[in-house]
Formats: structure tokens, C-alpha cells, sequence
């Protein structure tokens, strides 16, 4: 079989970061006042972890230094910074130079700016890395994506989405490798389910001091977990199968599927319609919830330090966004 070749695009080195509470679902049914075992049920996480003390730059500095430790490196050493995080740390400026910032990175000595993509920020990022790479200027690239999910659960109106999601970051230092990269990139979206995952305040769709009511009701997490379910169902295998045959690679060449780790159930509904083997799937979901963008750096990282995936294995990562989106890049590592 021919192989395409790869675009010289090398991970090296990553890293992810959890706040220090752990929450059990046994807990949250106590906090609540669930049916002991009703949460874990309902969404088949068990634990997920929530920032008591930490917050969102705290975790993407600890990864990007576990990243940066790994690939041999300090800080200094970067030359951009692309944070690809759902929700930012505040809607002005970018979250990225708060990044920079904590890493003790200089004035001028670096270009921090960000990605959002939501859950697919992560892969968007590394393909606009990829084109950064080979410029005399860029040569080390952080990506990083750090979430605080438990910011604006739903609780009260969505317990069963609520119930899915956990605090985490992680990160990738990019760099040029000869034989390693993106042999195959695809994005595509479907703007029908746009109103299928939303948090409306925090931008210029309501207005704080005129519609200070709607404002407040629209700033947690809503999602329609019937209109995801339908898109994904009718259009995602096809659009793997797409991206397979783009990369000229089969089924059984890939060694593990990173993917968006959005729900233990949804992990399942995946390798339904896409037609993977269970145990190529690198799934953590239980243990950690849904972690937005940072799911997907998070989760490669597991894998590479659990020794799920080592150097020269192919890997395709993959998973879906608000918006609604797929997306998708298939990797020699």
C-alpha cells in the first residue's frame, strides 16, 4: 500500500494537569440529592475532578511544563503559544498571554494568541501549527488547553449533562521531525445543531445591563443531547471513513484512536459507527468526564505515558464540537 507522507510535524513532548478534588459521582448524588448510584447511571462517569483553588491558567502551566520537561526545553525556547480552549479565562484579552505570562516568558519574545474550536480546538490548533512550522521564526510550538467545566454545569435544569464533565488541561510541544506528522487533515461542520451546545452570555448576544434576566438564564451549559446523537449518527462514519481514505491508511493501521472523550457512551457509539476495535480506543471517560477542549491533549498524553501509543505508531485523533463540528487528523507519531 502507498503511504502519503508525512508533513515533518513532531510531538515533543506532552503533559496534562487535574485540580486537586477529586469529585465521585457517589459524592455528587449526596450534594444533590440523588438516588445513591443515580449519577454514575446516569452518565456512566464515575469520578471527574473540579478546581477548588486552581484555575484555568494554573492547569495550562502546569501542563505546558510537564510538556516542555519532556521535550527537553524551557519556556523561553517557544516561539508561539496557541491556547485552544471552549470557554476562555475571560472574553478579553486572549487567554494565551496569561499562559505566557506564567510560564516567565518575556516581553516580544514570544507570539501568544488563541484557538476556539471548543472540543476540537486541540487537532484545529495542530493544524495551524503544522503551517507555522518550516517559517525561520516558528520552530517550537505550545499547544495548550485547559478547561474549567465546573464553572457552568447545569445542575438544576440538565443534572444527566451536568453530571459528565470534569477540570483538566493538557498540552503538546511542537516541533519539525522527519519522520513524523499530519498525514491527513479534515474539518467539517454542520451549523443545523448550532444551538445543540450553548452558553449564550459572555458575548454580544445579550446584553448585560438590558436584558440583565437573559443574560443570567443563558450563562450555563445547555446541550441537546437528542439533535448531537441524530447529526452524529447520520454523518460520522462516513466522515471517518473520508479521512481514512484521504491519509490512504485502512482500519487496521491504526494503532489507537484518540479521541474527544465526550461520554463513556459516546466512546461506545463511536466505535459502533465507525467501525474500530473496542481496545483501539484510548477511553478514560469514567474516570475523568468530558474535560471540553482539553479532553483530547489530555487523553494523548495518558496514552503516551501509559504506553498506549510509543514513537512511529499511527494514531488518529478525532471528536466532535459545539457548532456542531467533526474533525480529524491522522498522525504518525
Amino acid at each position: 500500500m502507498t503511504m502519503h507522507q508525512a508533513t515533518g510535524l513532531a510531538i515533543l513532548g506532552t503533559g496534562r494537569a487535574l485540580p486537586k478534588r477529586e469529585a465521585s459521582s457517589a459524592e455528587l448524588d449526596r450534594t444533590h440529592g440523588y438516588e445513591p448510584g443515580w449519577l454514575e447511571a446516569r452518565t456512566g462517569v464515575a469520578t471527574r475532578y473540579f478546581c477548588d483553588h486552581e484555575n484555568q491558567i494554573d492547569l495550562a502551566a502546569e501542563a505546558a511544563r510537564k510538556a516542555l520537561d519532556e521535550a527537553g526545553l524551557r519556556a523561553q525556547d517557544l516561539d508561539v503559544i496557541i491556547c485552544a480552549a471552549a470557554v476562555p479565562y475571560q472574553p478579553i484579552p486572549a487567554t494565551a498571554p496569561a499562559v505566557q505570562r506564567a510560564l516567565g516568558i518575556d516581553d516580544g519574545q514570544c507570539f501568544a494568541t488563541d484557538v476556539n474550536s471548543t472540543c476540537l480546538g486541540f487537532p484545529v490548533a495542530l493544524h495551524l501549527a503544522e503551517g507555522l512550522l518550516g517559517n525561520a521564526r516558528y520552530s517550537k510550538i505550545l499547544v495548550v488547553s485547559s478547561e474549567v467545566a465546573s464553572r457552568g454545569l447545569p445542575w438544576e435544569a440538565q443534572p444527566g449533562v451536568a453530571g459528565l464533565f470534569g477540570d483538566g488541561a493538557g498540552a503538546a510541544v511542537i516541533g519539525e521531525g522527519d519522520h513524523s506528522g499530519i498525514l491527513a487533515a479534515q474539518f467539517a461542520t454542520w451549523p443545523s445543531g448550532y444551538e445543540a451546545c450553548t452558553i449564550g452570555s459572555g458575548g454580544t448576544r445579550f446584553d448585560f445591563e438590558k436584558e440583565a434576566e437573559l443574560f443570567a438564564a443563558n450563562s450555563k451549559f445547555t446541550m441537546d443531547g437528542k439533535e448531537l446523537f441524530r447529526l452524529t449518527a447520520k454523518h460520522f462514519g462516513s466522515f471517518v471513513s473520508e479521512l481514512l481514505e484521504r491519509a490512504n491508511t485502512k482500519r487496521e493501521d491504526i494503532v489507537r484512536v484518540i479521541a474527544h472523550q465526550a461520554s463513556p457512551g459516546a466512546l461506545a457509539h463511536m466505535v459502533k459507527i465507525c467501525d474500530f476495535r473496542e481496545e483501539q480506543v484510548v477511553n478514560i471517560a469514567a474516570r475523568f468526564g468530558n474535560q471540553i477542549s482539553a479532553s483530547i491533549p489530555f487523553t494523548l498524553d495518558y496514552a503516551r505515558k501509559t504506553g498506549a501509543v510509543r514513537r512511529g505508531d499511527r494514531i488518529v485523533i478525532l471528536g466532535t464540537s459545539a457548532g456542531v463540528s467533526f474533525g480529524g487528523l491522522v498522525m504518525d507519531l
